[in-house]
Parts: structure tokens; sequence; C-alpha cells
């Protein structure tokens, strides 16, 4: 495996990349398509994961087949169909729809930050999934998801916390994600070691 590079991305092969920027030390799995995102450092996904219209913070480990940001069809239209925003496939004489590409980019999904996102979940647009939370593979999401809490299922459901709330709430006031590369090396052995309540008793 190549060392991963604070000056670009570390791209397996065949993957698609169209409007989106990438923070230091990411890595993107081979045959991952990344659309009209932002994924924050350190972060990275597996192979064939399609992510779309997301801001995805620092941290997040994002498993193999993950789709975030599933795009909709117009299910109050008198058609489903692309043909009538996507009609330039079809015509020559038309262009696709516009506002309909804009509208649903504005519709972004959030991935907090030091998350993981489990094999082949779906997560929907404009849903929030706070920092230190856990999708169990192959859920589908359609509602945010609490900090340091852990779902799955379809439609995903609490399983329970992570950690205790106000253990959460310590951690997320730490905010280690936002420390240095350099400090996250110091504190790479109490990161290996401690629990969670040891690391915030010696950090926070």
């Amino acid at each position: 495996m190549a060392r991963l590079s604070a000056d670009h991305p570390f791209l397996h092969p065949d993957c698609q990349i169209s409007d989106s920027s990438f923070g230091t030390y990411v890595e993107i799995g081979a045959g991952s398509r990344i659309s009209n995102s932002t994924i924050g450092d350190y972060s990275y996904c597996d192979r064939g994961c399609d992510i779309a219209n997301a801001t995805v913070g620092r941290f997040a480990n994002i498993a193999s087949a993950t789709r975030i940001g599933a795009t909709d069809h117009p299910m109050e239209k008198a058609s489903l169909h692309h043909f009538h925003y996507r009609s330039a496939l079809y015509w020559d004489d038309v262009a696709d729809d516009a506002d309909w590409f804009a509208h649903r980019a504005t519709r972004r999904a959030y991935i907090g930050h030091d998350t993981w996102i489990g094999h082949g979940a779906l997560i929907k647009p404009e849903v929030r999934i706070g920092h230190g939370a856990v999708v169990a593979s192959g859920s589908v999401v359609t509602k945010d998801v609490a900090p340091y809490t852990i779902v799955g299922g379809n439609t995903a459901r609490l399983i329970r916390r992570r950690y205790p709330a106000k253990v959460a709430e310590r951690m997320i006031e730490l905010a280690w994600w936002d420390w240095t590369h350099a400090e996250l090396r110091t504190a790479l052995p109490d990161f290996r070691t401690m629990t969670a309540e040891a690391f915030l008793e010696k950090y926070a």
C-alpha cells in the first residue's frame, strides 16, 4: 500500500472524479465515483463507492460499495424517467434540464468527523451523519444520525450509543480531528492504547 500524501489524494485505478475537492491524506478506492463533493482530511473510501453532492468531514471511514447522496427521481412529475432532464441523450434539438441538476446539487448529504459508514450502506440526500457515528453495513439512512450513535437497518434505526452521552459531548468538545499532523503523531501511542474515557482524562 502506498504512503498517503498531504499534497494530493491517492486515487486508485478507474475512479471518476468531477467537481470535487480533497483534503490531506485522502484515499479514494478503485472504481469509485465522486461528484460535486468535498472529502475532508484523512478520510477515505474503499472500492466502488458512489459519493455525490456530499460534504465529508475529517477521518471518515467509508467502506466499499457505499452510496452517499443517492440521487432521487422526480416523483411529483408526470414521469420518473430521466428523458425529461437528460433530454440531450434522446434529441438533438434540446438541452438537458439545468434547473433540475442545479436543484439536485443543493441537496447535500453531510458526513461528520471520525465516522464509519459500513459496506453497502446508502445515505440519502440532505441527511446528516453526526461526528463519531457508525452506520451498519447494508443500512438505508433516510434521517439524521446523532453523534456517537450506531444505527442500522432498512430504514436505519438506533442500535445503541457508541459512547455514553457525557463522553460523547466531551469528545466533541475536545475535537481532536482539528489537531495538526504533528499533534496526532505525538498522541498516536495513546490513540492506540487508551479507552475513550482515559484519552479524555489526559487530553480534555
